[in-house]
């Protein structure tokens, strides 16, 4: 069951990526963001007020149930600060195939961290792995995004590792907490930070890039928070499933990275198909080995 939710969950990922893609280019990202989190409260406020008539606050009730959250939600932001300015400014064949290859991070978190042991499939699945962020980052260069001279690119790593510390970190949450709980609070969380950082930025900072940029409304914007919402909601209890593995989970939701390059080719023609269509390649077999190696 877990696995199925996990698969429905990647769907989610794909279509909210190319809603992204739409909304941001030109447009003003950090609005757009706030948008998205706003929109997301919304989807998730019932879980919110069912938990205030029932006469609790939910997450057991404590401080520490919800500086937990609040945690994850500064995570979580940092991670979507940085790639959606880096999908604003990169092709989708290259932001994707990046994005994509946070499961080799989480398996190296998992190793660090909580001092699992790789096999030699999972091993030759990150060498590969690593092998394809060298491969797009030499496609990049050619597009005149290299890691040397573009900030871009480097944001849309940032964003990767800090959205495989959240991956990593929501395995902790989903043994204490609800599924449902955590997505609704955490997204609470965002839109009141998001809200301030845009607040403090038009009254210390109005001419910063993020923050002078127009804005313009589409309805694409309201379509990031419906399929993130439910690609979170498929995924959390993916996670909250008995042997659910989160390297695996998160392996298969990277498979988003079909969809969005699927409409970066098709939709947006994007040049050099064929050497990302090598490296997404590369990249799906280090998926399938880590797989294998992962007894599923």
């Amino acid at each position: 069951m877990w696995i199925l939710l996990a698969v429905c969950s990647a769907l989610g990922l794909g279509f909210y990526d190319v809603f992204k893609k739409l909304s941001v280019k030109g447009n003003n990202v950090l609005l757009v963001l706030m948008l998205n989190t706003l929109f997301g409260t919304i989807l998730m406020s019932p879980v919110i007020v069912g938990c205030v008539a029932a006469g609790h606050w939910g997450l057991g009730d404590t401080l520490a149930g919800h500086f937990r959250i609040l945690l994850k939600a500064f995570i979580v932001l940092g991670s979507w600060l940085l790639g959606y300015f880096a999908i604003k400014h990169l092709p989708l064949t290259i932001q994707g195939p990046v994005n994509a290859s946070r499961p080799v991070l989480v398996l190296v978190g998992a190793l660090v961290v909580f001092g699992e042991r790789l096999n030699a499939l999972q091993w030759a699945g990150i060498l590969l792995g690593f092998a394809s962020l060298f491969l797009i980052s030499r496609i990049g260069a050619a597009e005149g995004f290299s890691l040397r001279g573009s900030r871009w690119l480097w944001m849309a790593v940032g964003a990767t590792m800090l959205g495989a510390v959240s991956a990593l970190y929501d395995k902790y949450l989903l043994g204490m907490y609800r599924p449902l709980e955590v997505q609704a609070w955490y997204s609470l969380y965002q839109c009141a930070i998001m809200s301030a950082v845009i607040l403090l930025m038009r009254r210390f900072a109005p001419h910063a890039a993020g923050a002078a940029s127009k804005f313009s409304w589409r309805w694409s914007i309201p379509c990031i928070s419906l399929f993130l919402t439910a690609a979170d909601i498929a995924y959390f209890y993916s996670l909250s499933q008995p042997g659910a593995m989160i390297s695996v989970v998160s392996m298969i939701r990277r498979g988003s990275v079909l969809v969005s390059f699927c409409y970066g080719v098709v939709v947006l023609r994007e040049s050099h198909v064929r050497a990302k269509a090598a490296d997404l390649l590369v990249l799906l077999l280090s998926l399938g080995l880590l797989v294998a190696g992962s007894g599923v």
